[in-house]
């Protein structure tokens, strides 16, 4: 039996647990109290089937671990061959699984696996499509915590199989200080002051500015790591690259898009990132196909 783990994208883990997790709250959702009457009802137990899980249309694939593990988790007596790992780029029309087994298991678990699939390999994709918009700089494009409820773990993974970077997973791995966290705490020293003091020493600290007379107040203060430069047009991005002088990392963010993007890696920003990744990437189209 495949381990879904082997069909991770051998560079970006996710954690087996989440995996699970995952898997079992979908099928909870779908499967209700009584389970799938309709193939409860129309398929004797004993009809096997095989099915193949094809991409019909060319992108960047996610979300075979949790495929499988979904099929895995309705029948012991699910036989699977993968065509691809996760991370790899698919044309339309290609196999991605050849599935035999019972064909109560698989038509129940069908809708669930192909949710996975279709949504992580959209994120996938158009994460790619920007990471190749990107090509010839060193800026690393990054997603952000605008992600559907539940399914961070999964789509920040996504992300990571399309090219893409993460930004923090939460509110508890880094420190990142917003607008309205400088007008609460009372200027940009004030924060600073405090979030160093409060700080561990392996967690980074970010600030978001504005304008740049912000940035150079940051600069000035020195004790931050990062700067987020919020809303800032491209020859502005530029000349916060000037004056910063390679001192602090900095991430461009606000207007992220594909048509935007190769001017924003081009001013030498660090990172950009963009919400769209997971918060707009259209659903990837692929199908189950049976074939008795």
């Amino acid at each position: 039996m495949i381990n879904p783990t082997s069909l991770l994208n051998p560079d970006a883990f996710l954690s087996p647990l989440a995996i699970d997790e995952a898997v079992q709250r979908a099928l909870d959702e779908d499967l209700g109290r009584a389970g799938d009457i309709t193939s409860l009802a129309t398929i004797p137990e004993a009809t096997r089937a095989q099915a193949v899980l094809v991409a019909r249309q060319s992108g960047v694939i996610a979300g075979l671990p949790l495929a499988l593990a979904t099929l895995q988790r309705l029948s012991a007596d699910i036989e699977v061959r993968a065509h691809v790992r996760d991370a790899a780029r698919v044309a339309g029309g290609q196999q991605l699984l050849t599935i035999s087994g019972p064909a109560r298991a698989i038509l129940t678990a069908e809708r669930t696996a192909l949710n996975f699939v279709g949504r992580l390999s959209g994120v996938a994709t158009l994460t790619a499509d920007y990471v190749a918009r990107t090509e010839g700089t060193r800026m690393r494009i990054c997603c952000t915590r605008k992600t559907t409820p539940g399914l961070r773990a999964l789509e920040k993974y996504a992300v990571r199989c399309g090219g893409g970077f993460n930004h923090r997973f939460g509110l508890d791995d880094a420190i990142l200080i917003k607008d309205n966290h400088i007008a609460v705490a009372g200027g940009i020293r004030p924060v600073l002051e405090r979030a160093r003091s409060h700080a561990g020493h392996l967690v980074k600290i970010e600030i978001e500015v504005d304008t740049l007379i912000q940035l150079r107040e940051v600069l000035d203060a020195g004790t931050a790591d990062a700067v987020l430069l919020d809303n800032m047009d491209v020859a502005t991005l530029r000349e916060a690259v000037r004056i910063n002088e390679g001192r602090l990392e900095l991430e461009a963010s606000g207007g992220v898009t594909l048509d935007s993007i190769p001017a924003i890696a081009a001013t030498g920003v660090d990172y950009a990132s963009a919400g769209a990744l997971t918060h707009s990437a259209p659903n990837f189209d692929c199908a189950l196909d049976i074939e008795m």
